[in-house]
């Protein structure tokens, strides 16, 4: 992994707010021009969040090389609900369909220290645009595991055909919990901030979760 500056949660926060903020002007700043050309907003959810957990955490990216979205191995799915015309979801959060070994099975996350999911919606308390970062520890999580068992077991079997192995985030909820036909939890919850308008304002930031966090089972 390649050396990166060492800095502090605060700036490393300060870091995430204001690349947001940036996301933020350009999102809202195209959408005008956008509608008025008949074309959906462009934006890159799926870089723009990766950069964004390498600002939050220090752990770089790969640069142009092939490979999992952090240089560590974690990697990172994102979901926008601006402007969204489909309903937004976490897609293939785990291996299913490749050539690689740990492809179909429990043992592909094994390589994978954590697996973040960036979510951009409103508050619906607030109706302030957000955005949420969970993780979830892949290798120690064990109701994380739990399911993705489950629906290995079920694509084993022919009960499920697709490889896509799909979450649906608590979109514009004040919530933590992610669905999926086998099995809802409630994930743990990195950071959040909204928008003002003008910038982006802290609201909950646990470092300690990349290190300790676990999903939580609810009642089924």
């Amino acid at each position: 992994m390649s050396e990166v500056p060492e800095f502090s949660p605060q700036e490393r926060i300060q870091e995430a707010l204001t690349l947001l903020t940036i996301h933020a002007e350009q999102f809202f700043g195209m959408r005008e021009i956008a509608l008025r050309h008949e074309h959906p907003n462009p934006t890159d959810t799926r870089a723009w969040s990766q950069i964004l957990i390498s600002c939050l955490t220090g752990i770089p990216g790969l640069g142009r090389k092939k490979g999992a979205d952090l240089a560590d191995g974690s990697d990172v799915k994102a979901a926008n609900v601006w402007d969204a015309i489909d309903t937004p979801r976490f897609n293939g959060c785990i291996k299913a369909g490749t050539q690689a070994s740990s492809s179909d099975n429990i043992s592909s996350l094994d390589h994978m220290p954590n697996l973040y999911f960036v979510l951009w919606d409103k508050n619906p308390s607030t109706r302030r645009p957000r955005c949420r970062v969970w993780v979830v520890r892949t290798q120690h999580d064990p109701e994380f595991r739990r399911i993705a068992g489950i629906w290995y077991g079920k694509k084993d079997r022919g009960e499920i055909v697709s490889n896509n192995f799909q979450l649906h985030p608590p979109r514009n909820l004040n919530s933590n919990v992610f669905r999926n036909t086998c099995g809802n939890l409630e994930y743990p919850l990195l950071f959040s901030a909204e928008y003002s308008g003008t910038s982006y304002e802290l609201t909950h930031f646990n470092e300690a979760i990349v290190n300790s966090g676990c999903c939580t089972r609810l009642d089924e």
